[in-house]
């Protein structure tokens, strides 16, 4: 089944990773560039081969924590971060996520790999990790929802109405600085925990 442990171990053993970059993606990358708040506690969800959580550490982010479902692409992290926390690396399902109070959630490529069934929970779940006035930000895919994937698409009359019910919106909007592949399907967002 898409989105169980099973799936995504079978697709990192026999590296079926096709929206996998192999670095950090210039949007993040530049997002990251103007934080100045270095205590800042982060979390990558379904962070795969980690290029944010590897690049944050190396710009001196310490409280940086990485969750996936997947074992395998966490050892390879640790691998080629040994310096890394390894308290800071979680494997299990983000659903079941239990630290909270971050001050700053990334979205890359995470909340497209979920089946749509799952978009509601994700929003509630985000929301719940935050503390007061944390922000999600980072990429969503924009092209039309397909049964084809992961990736699984969709646009941001659908975001803006899946997350205003639980963040402030404070940019929603096509990603000027997408890599070649990925230009004019990207949609770079900031939102905002919205209080309770």
């Amino acid at each position: 089944m898409k989105g169980s442990k099973n799936y995504w171990d079978q697709r990192y053993l026999e590296n079926r990773l096709g929206w996998d970059v192999g670095n950090i993606s210039t949007p993040l990358k530049e997002y990251i560039d103007q934080l100045s708040n270095k205590d800042l506690k982060i979390l990558v969800p379904g962070a795969g081969n980690g290029y944010e959580v590897g690049y944050l550490f190396e710009q001196g982010f310490k409280y940086v924590y990485a969750i996936d479902i997947s074992e395998k692409p966490l050892q390879d992290f640790q691998e080629k971060h040994p310096e890394f926390p390894n308290s800071q690396l979680l494997v299990g399902d983000f659903f079941d996520l239990e630290l909270s109070d971050f001050d700053l959630i990334l979205e890359q490529t995470f909340f497209c790999a979920l089946l749509p069934k799952y978009r509601e929970g994700y929003a509630q779940k985000m929301r719940q990790l935050l503390k007061e006035g944390g922000l999600l930000a980072g990429l969503l895919f924009d092209f039309p929802l397909t049964e084809q994937g992961p990736p699984f698409g969709g646009n941001l009359e659908m975001y803006s109405s899946l997350f205003s019910r639980y963040f402030h919106i404070r940019k929603l909007e096509r990603a000027y600085n997408s890599i070649p592949p990925r230009q004019g399907t990207e949609l770079f967002f900031i939102f905002e925990k919205k209080s309770d």
